[in-house]
């Protein structure tokens, strides 16, 4: 059976941020996932992480004032320096957060000049983040009109480009679905390259049981595969969250 964490941006958002991984806890998750850490006392989400014994798996850059700002800035062609300044920040984040997996958001951009400054930018993250995970991910344009990454092909093809070995593919199954029809054969292409999963339902983005994509199948071909990384659960609850979690095998 996979490895499940809980994106508590998304889980049990009725609580505090730091009472949501209690309840990850509680409820049988074995990580979790935060998507901007930043506004909330480090010291409290590394104590509450350290008591429950529980990773932070995975977390954004850069770190933004997400409600109504930009969705990450990667991409965008004569935002290099303010990327650079951002990545720092949120290295330090993640350092004292002991994040295992940093995703970079490539925002709003189009056109060769973006494709170039998304691949200097990562290429001077890899860099200066050797022994961290960094993670690009695909984002369908119903989500997030005019995000730059919205085809898994392109990211391989970044990644190659990049051709770093901390960098890698962050597979939301969600989003393959939405943007190809067919999250199955997305995985077949470009499976190999991913080091992190999140998973939905289709088509409200609530909890991923069978449906567009038959999610009991898609784990059992995890498990036949060897994938040994995480599996977050990145959904709107229905409902409050605790009654929702009947998909997990």
């Amino acid at each position: 059976m996979p490895k499940f964490a809980a994106n508590i941006s998304f889980l049990f958002t009725d609580l505090p941020l730091v009472d949501r991984i209690y309840a990850a806890r509680e409820h049988g998750f074995s990580g979790v996932e935060i998507l901007f850490p930043y506004d909330d006392p480090v010291p409290e989400i590394t104590r509450a992480l350290t008591i429950c014994g529980l990773p932070l798996v995975l977390m954004n850059v850069p770190p933004p004032n997400y409600t109504g700002g930009e969705r990450g800035f990667a991409a965008i062609p004569g935002g290099s320096d303010r990327f650079r300044h951002d990545f720092a920040r949120a290295l330090r984040f993640a350092t004292a957060l002991k994040a295992q997996k940093l995703h970079i958001m490539a925002g709003v951009a189009e056109g060769p000049a973006a494709r170039a400054t998304f691949v200097e930018n990562l290429r001077h993250a890899t860099a200066a983040a050797p022994g961290l995970t960094l993670t690009i991910e695909p984002i369908n344009q119903g989500d997030m009109p005019g995000y730059f990454l919205s085809d898994f092909d392109l990211a391989a093809e970044i990644i190659a480009e990049v051709a770093a070995p901390n960098l890698a593919l962050q597979f939301d199954a969600y989003h393959a679905q939405k943007i190809t029809g067919d999250a199955f054969a997305v995985w077949d292409r470009h499976g190999h390259l991913a080091r992190h999963i999140q998973i939905a339902g289709l088509p409200d983005r609530h909890e991923p049981v069978a449906g567009a994509v038959d999610y009991p199948a898609f784990f059992r071909m995890l498990d036949a595969q060897g994938y040994d990384g995480w599996v977050s659960a990145e959904y709107h609850p229905a409902g409050a969250t605790e009654d929702g979690l009947g998909w997990r095998p």
